[in-house]
């Protein structure tokens, strides 16, 4: 029997292990010297890449599909075994993200050499595509960087010529410019248009906190997987940070009231913050209302446009229950994060036992596993896709 069963569910945060080498066939060649192994696994000069490579599909028990993790999990770097683990988890769609360029692509947008900064944006969506056409159900993101306003509206138009359902975009700020510039008009335009969904991802946000706030000593700590390279305790609490100002800058500039039929995405950042958020959006609007007109010629209230267009993840070991009451049904989605260890083992049991503690009804359960992310995705989900919910 699939992990997921008894109901349809669609996973909104999905990813691919990629391997040393993964880039050199998507990238143009006078840019690999620029974007070499080291930079991208500067932490993982251990690398077997020929154990890597090799399918673990003739061997794999399937009872151990939500267990085994990272590069030893099924499909997680061999696309020919990823439509098996699919069958295996259950889910009616993933939608795919990288993991070698979710930081990488933070640290382009920071850098001035926009030919570099669109050049791997245009390879990542060559790869991602590349790796989910063996299945229909895994959905690609396009990467579109913020630098420069003529070439993210083409970074935009050729993501999806390629063939990407979701498009990402940075949550850092760009240095010379508000995401919410009317330069990037075009972009919400391209993405209303075809009706995809902008996404951010974790990772998207840059720095989250400066140094000296580790130098606080006292010995040093693990990270979530017991190294020193990934999320500790303090910095996991800014991870929601860099969503929420570029959000908070969308919907104050009426972006979202501008492109009303476009949807946003906020994957793997947590959601306990957007119950508060939101209603301190609303706040600002009622406080800064009299003096600024941008309030004034809001059609709603923020935390609405929130609700009408705006979907986010919570992790399993947030309470989700009382996430979906306070934010509204149409706002959260599941995900399971497959296959980093983030996700855990049993992400279903633990978000189930949040709403059940919640009170939370069969309907709101529903919107949360599947009519949501239908809603988010457009027509980035393929008719037989939407008519499985």
């Amino acid at each position: 029997m699939p992990y997921a069963s008894g109901r349809v569910i669609h996973d909104a945060d999905a990813h691919i292990m990629e391997t040393p080498g993964f880039l050199e066939d998507h990238l143009e060649a006078r840019f690999r010297a620029a974007v070499t192994d080291s930079v991208l696994f500067p932490r993982r000069e251990g690398f077997h890449s020929t154990r890597l490579k090799a399918s673990p599909s003739t061997d794999f028990d399937d009872q151990q599909i939500m267990l085994r993790k990272n590069w030893d999990a099924l499909g997680s770097h061999v696309r020919q075994d990823r439509p098996r683990s699919v069958d295996l988890l259950g889910f009616a769609s993933q939608l795919m993200f990288t993991t070698a360029l979710l930081n990488y692509s933070s640290v382009l947008e920071g850098g001035r050499d926009a030919d570099l900064t669109y050049a791997v944006a245009r390879a990542h969506t060559r790869h991602m595509v590349d790796f989910c056409s063996v299945d229909k159900r895994l959905l690609p993101t396009g990467y579109v960087p913020l630098v420069d306003f003529e070439q993210t509206a083409k970074a935009a138009r050729e993501a999806i010529e390629m063939g990407a359902k979701a498009l990402m975009i940075p949550s850092r700020c760009p240095d010379d410019h508000s995401p919410s510039h009317i330069g990037f008009d075009p972009l919400w335009a391209i993405a209303q248009e075809a009706g995809l969904p902008i996404v951010f991802h974790v990772g998207g946000g840059g720095k989250l906190l400066e140094d000296a706030y580790f130098n606080n000593g006292l010995p040093p700590v693990p990270d979530f997987h017991g190294g020193d390279d990934n999320f500790k305790s303090i910095d996991y609490m800014a991870i929601a940070y860099p969503p929420m100002k570029a959000l908070t800058a969308l919907v104050v500039d009426r972006v979202l009231d501008r492109f009303p039929r476009l949807k946003f995405g906020v994957i793997e950042q947590g959601a306990s913050w957007v119950p508060g958020w939101m209603r301190n959006m609303d706040s600002a609007h009622n406080a800064f209302y009299k003096n600024e007109e941008r309030l004034q010629k809001m059609s709603l209230k923020p935390s609405e446009f929130i609700q009408r267009q705006v979907r986010v993840t919570p992790y399993p070991h947030e309470d989700a229950g009382w996430i979906i009451a306070n934010s509204g049904d149409e706002v959260c989605l599941f995900s399971s994060d497959y296959p980093h260890i983030e996700g855990g083992r049993n992400p279903i049991k633990r978000f189930e036992a949040s709403m059940e503690s919640a009170g939370t009804s069969e309907h709101q359960k529903q919107r949360f596993y599947c009519d949501n992310f239908v809603d988010l995705m457009g027509a980035g989900l393929a008719p037989e896709l939407r008519a499985a919910a």
